[in-house]
């Protein structure tokens, strides 16, 4: 009995000590000098040398800058801008370069501050001309009429005023889709003017539904051009390049591009959905510096609380703007309304707000659209969202001055071709003639506008 007591007490007390060591060395870890409070001049040499512009703001300003104004280490960051009037002090864009005459260049200093600390930090922007003037409009596409074998392939449609539209090289496929994708088919051509005003690139669905349904597809269509006129490619295959997350893939529906400055590179998002889980969201990918394939493996970049298909993302005062065919659902899941929806963020990373008002004239109504794309008018500060009344063979638009409120009633556009799921950008009159030169097909307007 003496013996056990014994045992006890030797056990309780080998307890103790080793709490009293554990004790002493926590005071001794706290008191050392990498974990001591940072001084207000630690936080102010730290929180400047990680302030940063991104590259993409810096060489070529056409976005309002998006400020720091608390250091990771809790200084304070106030800015003052040497020319407001290009850039305020919050980094608001309030007016972009003459063209012909060299880029007005500002400099924005940050003061950073804690305590009676403070250091500063300067940066160069160099901001971006003035929109190009354009005389005419792009409208890529693929056809809703016609042979069904023939539908899924890469088409050219022009117009002087984006309502009249013509199709040219009397709507045949300015490139075969057998030559640039996987299964022979091609459909939502997204074309993107890139960043220095010269180079074309486009991403499409790798998908031909006349040949192998729309149980699957395997990817993506990238084309890049300088002249609308020569594309190279690549083909994306998201099963064979990323098997991990992507071997039980069922869908990559209608990738688009957009520029990320934050990034300095080019951001193909897209549409995917898996086998064994019905939700559609949104993936994305910085495409290469060739624009041939993506240089990582896509990430979730947004999950619309229903999921959603045909992301169409655009950038005005500040703000993306990310339009898509959207729904709501009822407690059982039942879809009981879709239509066209959009959500706001400040960054391509997000996070994306949604605002699940339909902004199409349609869903109230019960007839379904997709497609939705949106495009600036030239020389105007109005934007047109346009879109695939696919049932019977329609396409219309309507007007919005802040992308947020679009106009009622929807208008129709005049066509000699039946386009499905496309997009427009705006072109000069000499990118307007090449195009004509090569496959004809301008209207007279442009014809004449061009000789005067």
């Amino acid at each position: 009995m003496m013996l056990r007591k014994l045992l006890e007490i030797i056990k309780l007390g080998g307890l103790l000590v080793l709490l009293n060591i554990f004790i002493v060395e926590a005071a001794l870890a706290y008191q050392s000098p990498n974990n001591m409070p940072l001084s207000d001049k630690d936080k102010v040499v730290l929180d400047a040398k990680a302030l940063t512009i991104p590259i993409g703001y810096t060489k070529n300003l056409k976005w309002d800058l998006i400020l720091d104004s608390l250091g990771k280490n809790g200084s304070k960051i106030t800015w003052l801008s040497n020319r407001k009037d290009y850039i305020s002090d919050t980094g608001k864009l309030i007016k972009r370069s003459l063209r012909g005459k060299p880029k007005v260049q500002v400099k924005v200093t940050a003061t950073i501050t804690s305590g009676k600390n403070k250091d500063t930090k300067s940066f160069s922007l160099n901001i971006a001309y003035q929109e190009q003037n354009f005389d005419a409009y792009l409208f890529a596409y693929f056809e809703g009429s016609g042979e069904r074998e023939k539908q899924e392939q890469l088409r050219f449609g022009v117009s002087a005023n984006a309502i009249n539209w013509f199709a040219l090289h009397n709507n045949q496929p300015i490139i075969e889709s057998s030559e640039i994708s996987q299964t022979g088919g091609v459909r939502d051509p997204h074309i993107l003017r890139a960043e220095d005003e010269k180079t074309f690139l486009m991403v499409a669905t790798d998908m031909f539904t006349v040949k192998n349904g729309w149980d699957q597809n395997p990817g993506i269509v990238m084309l890049k051009s300088a002249d609308l006129l020569t594309w190279s490619s690549g083909i994306i295959d998201l099963e064979k390049s990323y098997p991990t997350k992507f071997a039980n893939i069922k869908w990559v529906w209608a990738p688009q591009t957009i520029y990320d400055p934050a990034a300095d590179k080019y951001l193909v998002y897209f549409t995917v959905r898996y086998k064994d889980n019905l939700k559609l969201d949104f993936y994305a990918a910085y495409a290469n510096a060739n624009f041939t394939a993506f240089q990582e493996e896509p990430k979730l970049m947004f999950s619309a609380k229903y999921g959603a298909i045909d992301g169409d993302i655009i950038y005005k005062d500040g703000t993306y703007h990310f339009y898509y065919k959207g729904n709501t659902k009822d407690e059982n899941g039942k879809e009981i309304r879709n239509g066209i929806q959009q959500a706001t963020a400040k960054t391509l990373n997000g996070p994306w707000i949604e605002e699940f008002k339909y902004l199409d004239a349609y869903s109230a109504k019960g007839i379904v659209v997709e497609g939705s794309s949106v495009f600036k008018l030239n020389g105007a500060d109005t934007h047109i969202l346009m879109y695939d009344l696919y049932k019977n063979l329609r396409y219309e638009f309507q007007r919005s001055t802040d992308l947020y409120n679009f106009s009622a009633t929807p208008e129709s556009f005049t066509k000699d071709f039946n386009p499905r799921h496309g997009s427009v950008i705006g072109i000069t009159k000499e990118e307007a003639v090449r195009l004509n030169q090569k496959w004809g097909g301008l209207p007279a307007e442009l014809l004449t506008k061009q000789n005067r």
